[in-house]
């Protein structure tokens, strides 16, 4: 059985590579990789890559940056031809980023089975490009392979088939649980002067944040009222670092501000953290996980389980609203670890059983 595997960016290198390993583990299995180079730099894409022991795709389409519109038609473009020589008996596509929607959109279209891992994830705000992404994936995918039972209702009231839907658990916990321990002995914490626990650490990236120069001013004030009370170290998106520069916005006193990290390092960097303040889905995801506190900086999450049995808070961009949080979580002991139901380290086995599974689709 030949499975071509599709990713484009950060997180969907989290999450394709306990797929990539466990498929490898299967001898009647064969899995092709393809980048579809919406991350392409070395800081976004090459050093997730050696971080997490992906193997070099076998194809690399670069697509490069663009606006939505340009990356997905560009992405439709080259992948088709990749379909036409390696014809798969499944395409893989992974998360909510246009290379999901738009390898989603060619194989469906060419008749080839598609299984959408983290399908069923919902935050009912069609403002956010991936909202849009991830409804017209699942519409489309043959298997959708979800990460908890908000999901698999999600679908349901969307009219899906029971058939299609199989929750298999959280696939970026296999890479957060089995790279834990290699990340403890990382010494970015000291190459920073940091101590454990007595900081913060804020990740900054969806449009809505940062592409409004007075909500990401707003945001710069907030963190530098919190770095009054703790340090606070801002690994910095690219685009997010082009924005503060464009919009001639100052990084305030207390605020670190810091290139991209690699998954490891990162991984030492919030998980040793007192809290983490973010707009990144996988990180509320990951905290969750490990138990770290996180202020989730939207209105809305995909992730309601990271709020009812994680460790999240929706807070928003209103400064009163951050700062209270904020001022909770520092007088409060950390919560037991609640990870929910399969959130275990073996979800990819689970998803390869699913795709050998003579009766999928």
């Amino acid at each position: 059985m030949k499975i071509l595997n599709v990713v484009g960016t950060r997180p969907n290198f989290v999450k394709i590579a306990p797929i990539m390993a466990e498929i490898a583990r299967h001898p009647d299995l064969r899995g092709t990789l393809v980048h579809t180079g919406q991350h392409f730099d070395d800081a976004m894409s090459d050093a997730f890559f050696r971080d997490l022991d992906i193997p070099p795709p076998d194809h690399d389409l670069g697509v490069g940056p663009g606006t939505h519109a340009e990356q997905v038609a560009r992405t439709m473009l080259a992948f088709e031809p990749v379909l036409e020589t390696e014809r798969p008996d499944w395409v893989v596509v992974v998360g909510d980023v246009n290379a999901t929607l738009a390898a989603t959109l060619v194989a469906v279209k060419r008749g080839v089975p598609v299984a959408h891992v983290e399908a069923g994830l919902r935050s009912f705000d069609r403002n956010m490009p991936e909202e849009i992404n991830r409804v017209l994936t699942d519409a489309a995918a043959d298997l959708l392979l979800t990460p908890s039972a908000d999901a698999d209702e999600n679908l349901r009231r969307e009219g899906i088939p029971e058939s299609r839907i199989h929750r298999v658990g959280n696939v970026m916990i296999d890479t957060l649980l089995r790279r834990l321990p290699e990340a403890a002995d990382r010494p970015v914490l000291r190459k920073i002067g940091l101590t454990p626990r007595e900081y913060a650490v804020v990740t900054l990236h969806r449009p809505s944040n940062v592409d409004v120069p007075e909500t990401l001013g707003g945001l710069l004030a907030i963190f530098g009222r919190i770095a009054e009370r703790l340090p606070v170290i801002f690994p910095a998106h690219p685009r997010t670092r082009a924005r503060i520069a464009e919009a001639g916005l100052v990084v305030p006193p207390g605020v670190q501000l810091l290139p991209p990290l690699g998954y490891l390092d990162f991984l030492k960097l919030w998980s040793e953290s007192r809290l983490v303040l973010t707009d990144s889905g996988g990180l509320q995801e990951e905290t969750t996980a490990l138990g770290v506190p996180c202020l989730t900086l939207r209105e809305r999450t995909e992730r309601p389980v990271t709020v009812t049995q994680g460790t999240n808070r929706v807070v928003g961009t209103d400064a009163g609203t951050i700062l209270s949080a904020v001022a909770e979580t520092l007088a409060t002991e950390r919560l037991p670890i609640r990870p929910p139901a399969l959130w275990d380290g073996h979800t990819a086995s689970r998803i390869v059983a699913v795709l050998k599974t003579p009766t999928s689709p």
